[in-house]
């Protein structure tokens, strides 16, 4: 027998199975939100790992293909590896878990979101993120929960909780929220320019449902929760913090810490390990934590400086911004480029535009997402931090970074009709030192408007730290956080936004949650520097998007023609198109709607493409003046072909004014002539003339 539960979510029913399926997984909650189901399972290793300094927390959001009635693509016919979607869900689903668990914890954990079925009007990602909060809560894994996630869009200036894919579709605003019984522990948002007082007003919204769902789901972890296992901790010693101390004592830790040169910062650190590693040369298990012990007093050294004394590391003031700097067309021939400073952050973002042809396609589960015009593509090379590693690929970091980005810039670029253009953008990381998202942002739009590409306004990103002390009220929020400030606080708040307002938001914590005075700061913090490197930096790099696209880049020259006539244009097999991309050189596309793009580099080849089609989709009128290569030659006349396979007959009585003999005598194969449409004969066949082209046609 298992155990079932159910309330009503945002006008849906969510039933949550127990105890019915995968009895073996440390936890198992079977989620159904409407027809969506999703298996959600919480396993963790027996032992610890040996030899890591981290919790070895993984999770992955599997999306079956069968959930949505469809084979997998390809030759294989199986699912794959991870789409772009279900890593974005995965790291939304990861970031507020994982400050939830023990942090000296070194058990492996896998949380496994399994998409079964999707009903269009129950997101899968609600059921997977509340699966996965609520099956490792009724395990028997260490974890301080639950939390709960809620998604908020915002359609016509009403907010609609759990909005449907439809609804998600149209929404001025996509919101993440995930909250304790009493604090914000994640926020990830893309939105319309949303101003940030509705923002936040939409954030507690959300905040207010979890509240809901945290309190049916405290109902089954009182009736199926299992009791939570010991492991062993993998905390430092505290003789050994004392023994540390008294060979490297406090101030000398802080003058290490205290420079704005990360190189400097780093080779001070090694030498007081050397040194410590000298000392407790004999000590064999302290030798085995001594990089943990050392992580944790620079962590302890730095917030004491920035809480208590108010300093920074690099001696900036708490809101100050690192020197900026901003350029365009650094790289020559492309078709747009920037680089955008932030302190030892640089970040050069290229832009590429191709026809609409080039947009990604995408097969997920998702019916209303089925293409992507704009890609945002991000890369961390090891060089940008002075270390050696072979490229592997994008990882899920960089698969995160980039769709951040993307999401920041959607919401300002023109549309389709405006600028019929599929976009990409790649944001290539030259040196890194804490926030290269926010970075890329800024250096994207710069790169954007050097290519030609005509955004509504542009857009900066920035991120906002924390420290926190032993209150609610003691804290400290930092503007513009290095990595340093990254690694050893309690929050990544990053902030993307244009003059007028938020275009994405994405909230990293290490700690329980974050009051709402904390929010409200945090977010009136990135307003203020947004202004200061749009209006002082970026904007005086580059004012405004150019007026054309550069000289590399391909033109476009939209134009519609009647449905109807598509067939005429293509021909059987392609024939007549192919025959115009071969003569011309361009790329050619139609849509159903007879929208056509016509796409070159050459201007003179663009208008004679531009030309062959209205002559094929046309009807011949009386008076129209046409040139046609003559391809045929009888007894009777001469076929002229006006564009590929569009042609008409000449009569022998029509070649001149004098009386023509023989066919040869005015015409031969391959000549180039103008003709004057005379209309249609007692035969209903259209007449073509020679003789009668007005002089001033000639």
């Amino acid at each position: 027998m298992y155990k079932s539960y159910s309330m009503e979510l945002a006008g849906r029913t969510l039933t949550v199975d127990i105890g019915r399926v995968a009895k073996q997984a440390n936890g198992a909650a079977l989620m159904h939100y409407g027809d969506t189901t999703v298996l959600a399972t919480a396993t963790a290793s027996k032992e610890p790992r040996e030899g890591i300094d981290f919790f070895p927390l993984s999770v992955e959001y599997e999306e079956k293909m069968y959930a949505v009635g469809k084979i997998p693509g390809g030759f294989n016919k199986r699912e794959g590896k991870a789409s772009e979607h279900a890593i974005l869900t995965s790291r939304v689903i990861d970031r507020p878990m994982r400050p939830l668990f023990p942090k000296d914890y070194r058990n492996d954990v896998t949380l496994v979101d399994m998409v079964m079925s999707v009903d269009p009007e129950c997101n899968p990602e609600i059921p997977a993120m509340l699966g996965s909060s609520l099956a490792t809560c009724i395990s028997d894994i260490p974890f301080d929960g639950p939390c709960a996630t809620t998604q908020i869009g915002l359609i016509n200036g009403e907010y609609v909780v759990n909005p449907t894919l439809a609804q998600k579709d149209i929404s001025d605003l996509q919101l993440t929220v995930a909250s304790t019984r009493d604090k914000v522990i994640m926020i990830e948002a893309g939105a319309n320019e949303v101003p940030e007082d509705q923002m936040i007003e939409a954030i507690y919204k959300a905040h207010e449902v979890n509240q809901e769902i945290i309190r049916f789901f405290d109902q089954i972890i009182a009736e199926c929760g299992k009791e939570k296992h010991s492991y062993e901790s993998c905390a430092v010693p505290q003789e050994l913090f004392d023994a540390i101390k008294e060979i490297v004592p406090p101030e000398e830790m802080e003058v290490a810490v205290f420079s704005d040169d990360k190189q400097t910062r780093e080779n001070n650190i090694a030498q007081i390990t050397d040194k410590l590693k000298e000392a407790f040369a004999e000590k064999e298990e302290w030798l085995a934590v001594l990089g943990e012990a050392v992580y944790q007093y620079q962590k302890k050294t730095v917030r004491k400086m920035i809480l208590k004394d108010h300093k920074r590391p690099d001696g900036r003031a708490i809101t100050q911004i690192r020197p900026l700097a901003a350029e365009v067309d650094i790289i020559p021939r492309v078709h747009g480029s920037a680089m955008f400073t932030r302190g030892q952050t640089q970040i050069c973002t290229i832009t590429t535009l191709a026809p609409l042809a080039e947009a990604q396609r995408i097969d997920g589960l998702d019916e209303f997402e089925t293409s992507k015009r704009y890609m945002h593509h991000y890369n961390f090379p090891s060089y940008s931090v002075g270390e050696t590693k072979p490229s592997r690929g994008p990882g899920r970091r960089e698969i995160g970074h980039g769709a951040l980005a993307e999401r920041a810039l959607v919401p300002v670029l023109p549309s389709v009709e405006e600028f019929p253009y599929a976009i990409r953008t790649v944001s290539e990381t030259f040196e890194s030192n804490g926030s290269t998202s926010q970075a890329s942002i800024c250096a994207s739009t710069m790169s954007l408007m050097a290519a030609g590409v005509p955004i509504k306004k542009p857009v900066a990103g920035i991120s906002c730290g924390l420290v926190t002390g032993e209150t609610d009220d003691d804290y400290l929020v930092l503007t513009d956080i290095q990595g340093l400030e990254d690694f050893f606080g309690d929050m990544d708040f990053k902030v993307a936004g244009t003059h007028d307002g938020i275009t994405a938001i994405q909230m990293d914590i290490k700690i329980h949650g974050l009051t709402r005075q904390i929010v409200e700061e945090a977010i009136a913090r990135t307003k203020q520097a947004r202004e200061y490197i749009l209006t002082e930096v970026m904007e005086k790099a580059i004012a405004e998007p150019r007026k054309t696209v550069g000289e590399f880049a391909p033109k476009i020259i939209q134009m519609m023609i009647d449905p109807q006539k598509i067939g005429e244009v293509v021909g059987q097999r392609g024939k007549t198109i192919n025959a115009i991309i071969d003569e011309t050189g361009v790329k050619i596309d139609i849509t159903d709607d007879g929208a056509v793009s016509i796409c070159g580099t050459e201007q003179a080849m663009m208008d004679q493409a531009k030309k062959y089609i209205e002559i094929i989709a046309s009807d011949f009128t009386e008076g129209q003046i046409l040139t046609g290569k003559v391809v045929s030659i009888k007894d009777f006349g001469a076929f002229l072909e006006f564009a590929p396979g569009k042609e008409g007959l000449v009569h022998i009585s029509k070649l001149a004014k004098q009386r023509v003999e023989k066919v040869e005598d005015v015409v031969s194969l391959g000549d180039v002539v103008k003709v004057v449409c005379m209309g249609k004969d007692k035969m209903g066949r259209v007449s073509f003339s020679i003789k009668d082209v007005p002089a001033d046609a000639k």
